[in-house]
């Protein structure tokens, strides 16, 4: 399909999951805005994917900011004109035991998991209704769907975006031409597991899958949100759960 007129905005883009979504959506004709909060990745992906020949812009961002949402979207219309996509990609996952009362990793799940996302909406969604157009695309995650020892506090995050990202889709009205996407990936090769300060949690985690279990590769997401995002605009992928073949949880 030619995307050639669209705009999305990825959170969380200097790595893992939203750097791969970021050069596949631009080698499929999409520009992309991509934000996160380590410069000196996203010159290197910008640089990467111009070369490629795709259209891309950065803007450095944190998304536990309300300001720094909406001055990201700003940009983004600023540069490309308008937003038809929004990637509220941008998470970390401090697994810990209730007993270690990690209380400050527990705020900060909350303010970039919960926050984040609902100031990526927030920074989008007047533009997109007054367009009468968009795709909102967050990230919940298998442990939204179920709880595993040390989840807890991540599983409640990615439950609650599972929430919101429903609630949405209901307060759409059906003459609105806005699409809302919930993808829930099992294990994927990234950064994430780097956010873990608890060491005690790893031997729970080998259970996730079998012996010489194969994860996901965040290719294999990039794929999932390109094929949501080339449904034709009456098809909506509202839901989908991406687990590596061998991940038994």
């Amino acid at each position: 399909m030619n995307h050639n007129q669209k705009v999305a905005i990825i959170t969380g883009a200097s790595s893992g999951m939203g750097a791969a979504t970021a050069k596949l959506l631009a080698q499929n004709g999409i520009k992309v805005m991509m934000a996160a909060r380590r410069e000196d990745r996203l010159q290197q992906l910008q640089d990467e994917i111009r070369a490629a020949g795709g259209e891309a812009s950065y803007k450095v961002t944190d998304v536990t900011s309300r300001t720094d949402m909406e001055a990201l979207a700003s940009e983004t219309i600023k540069t490309y004109g308008q937003i038809d996509i929004m990637i509220n990609n941008a998470g970390i996952m401090p697994l810990s035991f209730f007993s270690k009362l990690k209380v400050d990793e527990w705020d900060r799940m909350i303010d970039v998991n919960i926050k984040g996302v609902l100031y990526g909406v927030a920074a989008v969604y007047k533009h997109m209704v007054e367009r009468n157009e968009g795709h909102i695309i967050n990230f919940s995650s298998i442990a939204g769907h179920i709880i595993f020892p040390s989840s807890s506090i991540y599983s409640a995050t990615k439950h609650a975006v599972r929430i919101l990202t429903e609630g949405m889709r209901t307060e759409l009205g059906a003459d609105q031409n806005i699409r809302t996407t919930l993808i829930s990936p099992g294990a994927v090769e990234t950064e994430l597991y780097g956010t873990i300060t608890d060491d005690t949690i790893f031997p729970a985690l080998e259970k996730l899958g079998s012996a010489g279990w194969k994860q996901l590769d965040p290719s294999d997401i990039a794929n999932t949100i390109l094929f949501a995002i080339q449904q034709p605009a009456h098809v909506t992928i509202n839901e989908m759960i991406v687990r590596p073949t061998s991940q038994s949880l």
